[in-house]
């Protein structure tokens, strides 16, 4: 009976990524409008533009094949079961254990690939441009993804996400040096995977710098409004993957549903702390040129090395 509960958990958080996740690109818009003297949208405004594009009729080439048409829905879905992976509120996610870490990441890189080929399948030169970028961007932060991952993985032993929240957020509080270098390549690949500056400017339309808004010029109305609730839900996710790595202080644990409300609150602040820094960082940064990308990312896994090794020498 005690399965049940649980059940009905993983199934309402599912809900509550897909719902909330257009609720912080709202905030990260509005908090970069305020840091550079604008006049900030409403934090609603992500919500108001999925269901204007919903109510559109969508536009399609004569030439698309059945990848461009499915892959909005593959989106939303590889993102959807992401999201529903990690333990945002709780560790009692009876789903979780069907997916570990690098599975996680597998189910970026399936988003991505039928991401590029869509791009590449109308045979638009934007398209093919974009999945060119995308792919080399992927191939370079997917090591680094999986090195973060793994530090985390050794100190708990396991590689379940909810395992690592338990094993560093609900036992004795001890400092990990090998977890600073981690959080750092973490943070470098949270920028490149989500399209954000340094690597890509997702508010820019220019043919020389846009990476993912060149991917996904051919679409409109609801496959358009998919994409853009995917991509608010794949932020979401990585910024969760970041609190249940570094700060999982706050989340509940499993079966302990008198802890919810105090978790809630918890990622609330979390997240609005970290929609803030990020508004922050692309306020301060500037677009790195395209072939700095490379040497951005292999700094990131370096980092992410160098965390893994510290782990393995301060326990000897």
């Amino acid at each position: 009976m005690s399965y049940l509960p649980d059940v009905a958990f993983q199934v309402l958080q599912s809900v509550f990524v897909v719902l909330a996740a257009p609720l912080l690109l709202g905030w990260v818009n509005q908090c970069r409008a305020w840091l550079q003297n604008r006049s900030a949208p409403s934090i609603l405004l992500p919500y108001w533009t999925l269901a204007k594009l919903f109510h559109k009729d969508a536009v399609i080439a004569r030439d698309a094949s059945p990848i461009f048409r499915l892959t909005p829905y593959i989106l939303f879905g590889c993102m959807w079961l992401a999201a529903g992976i990690v333990p945002v509120l709780a560790t009692g996610l009876p789903f979780a254990p069907a997916a570990d870490i690098i599975a996680l990441v597998g189910v970026f890189a399936l988003a991505r690939v039928f991401a590029a080929l869509a791009a590449m399948d109308i045979g638009t030169s934007f398209g093919g441009i974009g999945a060119r970028r995308e792919m080399l961007i992927g191939f370079l932060a997917e090591p680094a993804m999986l090195m973060t991952l793994f530090t985390a993985a050794f100190l708990s032993g396991s590689t379940q996400l909810t395992t690592i929240v338990e094993t560093l957020g609900h036992r004795e509080f001890a400092i990990h040096p090998g977890l600073a270098f981690a959080a750092i390549a973490f943070l470098m690949v949270l920028l490149a995977e989500n399209a954000r500056i340094p690597i890509d400017n997702p508010s820019t339309h220019l043919e020389l710098t846009m990476v993912h808004e060149a991917m996904i010029l051919e679409y409109s109305a609801r496959h358009l409004a998919l994409i853009e609730w995917a991509v608010a839900i794949k932020l979401f996710a990585y910024m969760t993957i970041g609190i249940a790595l570094f700060l999982p202080w706050g989340i509940a644990p499993a079966e302990d549903w008198s802890a919810l409300p105090l978790a809630l609150a918890a990622l609330a602040l979390k997240l609005a702390l970290g929609g803030a820094g990020l508004a922050l960082l692309e306020t301060l940064l500037a677009k790195l040129r395209l072939f700095l990308a490379p040497e951005f990312l292999s700094t990131a896994f370096l980092l992410a090395v160098l965390g893994m090794l510290t782990h393995f020498l301060t326990r000897s």
